[in-house]
């Protein structure tokens, strides 16, 4: 990261960029998008931010105050917009989540590292955010305050959430490397044999830890197995369509090292623009990279319930894009058109012949 550009030279650089988004402004000065933000602490003009205290047990449970807002999750290849209200938080020392029909997120509290509260002007008023990032400075979810929300709670809850550390100056530290895929062949029969034992999808984790894998080298150590199917990289927008056309509703993952955010029903409106993928839904959108998208796979995990088929899509770095379920319509639904959707799903071989 770029150190030596003051917090007076960021902001007379955002002045100039009015139409470039904070992440990629910050990338192509060399800074982190929290750096970038951290540079409008106190006021400027009309454009005001707050250093606030960045840990979910502090914040998220006063969320639920400001009533409807959209919540946005993202990594560098998907963003992942939700309308609701935050509901029901469950704290924990290594994992929490908010549950409810609309916000339901998967919570890492040690990456959250820096809190801000953002009022930004724009020509219908201010915008009004709290932004979370992690060590690095790179962005974990965003809340952003909608027209239907409860701006009467904004101002308490931003005093009250307040930090001493008031300073326009930020210190990050660097990104994590890229893991990428990690595999270990000899134990590949061990691999097997516990995939077929699973009676949940999250023990997966467990279980590929357990045997010095990850989730994509375990994806590849499988191949040829009944498990793991690769997809052509191409078919997300054929598949986002046939969702739609079936009225399938689905369980749609999207996260990042800190922060998880979950989509439950319908993809109706899918919209192409260049090398965006759209889901432009009135309580949900998805924006995901097409170009991002190396490697695509069927996965089937065996649960109590019968067999969970995701698809999943990993970067050309090995990380992941997002995942995608079948969600039941009812106890009676075998997730037959879901299956079906899948099934016509083409194979790397396949398309490549």
């Amino acid at each position: 990261m770029t150190q030596h550009l003051t917090p007076s030279d960021i902001r007379n650089a955002k002045a100039d960029a009015t139409n470039i988004r904070d992440r990629d402004l910050a990338e192509k000065l060399g800074i982190s998008e929290a750096q970038l933000v951290a540079a409008f602490t106190g006021t400027h003009g009309a454009h005001r931010v707050t250093r606030i205290a960045p840990h979910p047990d502090d914040v998220i449970p006063r969320v639920t105050e400001l009533g409807e807002v959209m919540a946005l999750t993202r990594n560098a290849s998907c963003v992942h917009e939700r309308v609701g209200t935050f509901l029901e938080y469950r704290a924990g020392p290594h994992a929490s989540m908010v549950l409810g029909p609309d916000i339901d997120t998967r919570i890492f509290p040690k990456h959250w590292a820096f809190g801000f509260a953002v009022e930004v002007p724009t020509e219908t008023g201010s915008r009004k955010s709290l932004q979370f990032f992690d060590h690095a400075g790179d962005a974990l979810q965003k809340i952003y305050l909608r027209d239907s929300s409860n701006h009467a709670a904004w101002g308490p809850l931003v005093s009250d959430l307040a930090i001493a550390d008031q300073s326009d100056t930020l210190p990050v530290a660097p990104r994590a490397p890229v893991q990428g895929a990690t595999m270990n062949m000899d134990k590949r029969d061990v691999l097997l044999s516990e995939w077929a034992k699973m009676s949940d999808t999250h023990q997966f984790n467990r279980i590929t830890s357990k045997l010095g894998m990850n989730r994509l080298g375990a994806y590849r150590a499988a191949l040829g197995t009944a498990w793991v199917r690769p997809v052509a990289s191409d078919r997300v927008e054929p598949f986002l369509n046939a969702v739609s056309k079936a009225g399938q509703k689905v369980i749609l993952f999207v996260g990042n090292p800190g922060n998880i955010q979950i989509h439950w029903g319908k993809l109706e409106t899918i919209k192409v623009m260049g090398p965006w993928l759209n889901v432009l839904d009135p309580m949900f959108n998805l924006h995901l990279r097409a170009d991002h998208v190396a490697e695509v796979y069927v996965v089937e995990k065996p649960t109590k319930r019968g067999p969970a088929i995701s698809l999943e899509a990993f970067d050309d770095k090995g990380n992941l894009i997002f995942q995608c379920f079948g969600q039941r319509d009812g106890d009676t639904d075998d997730l037959a058109t879901w299956h079906g959707i899948l099934a016509a799903l083409p194979t790397r071989e396949e398309a490549l012949a």
